[in-house]
């Protein structure tokens, strides 16, 4: 995968999170991987069209809390309620959804993706459908969040 090809989604971050109550993204590293190893909670999108794949995005539990609660306005999430599930999977689907509005405009157009799959637990490992992904490193508002980026 080119490192170009994470752009779209890069910018669909950076245009999702702000109208959801952040501030800041910023991309702190990018690097490879050919599996994910859960650090808490992980929003998994398939994605289907000329590029397919996957693309998760993994935060520690305490990160995702905080990442929920922010979401919610505020409201205090000391633990990952239905409600705080539904909170990260609904940034997920936006933030996917957006960027294939993204990859449109790239000039990579008819992607789907698929309903947002939410993986609760820790130190499971999930095995990528491509050889090597993308990994983006991303701070938002001080909460660390990993982007794992498998498209061919």
């Amino acid at each position: 995968m080119d490192v170009k090809t994470i752009n779209p989604l890069l910018d669909a971050f950076a245009n999702v999170l702000p109208q959801i109550g952040f501030q800041t993204v910023v991309k702190k590293a990018v690097s490879l991987a050919n599996s994910v190893v859960n650090s808490g909670v992980i929003i998994n999108i398939g994605v289907t069209g000329p590029l397919n794949g996957v693309i998760m995005i993994d935060m520690a539990s305490d990160a995702a809390k905080l990442f929920a609660s922010k979401m919610m306005m505020g409201m205090e999430v000391p633990e990952l309620t239905d409600l705080a599930q539904s909170a990260l999977s609904e940034m997920g689907n936006m933030v996917c959804a957006n960027a294939c509005t993204q990859y449109s405009l790239a000039g990579i157009s008819g992607l789907d993706i698929s309903p947002p799959l939410l993986l609760v637990g820790k130190d499971g490992r999930v095995r990528l459908p491509v050889t090597k992904a993308l990994v983006v490193d991303l701070l938002v508002d001080e909460i660390a969040v990993r982007v794992y980026v498998g498209l061919r």
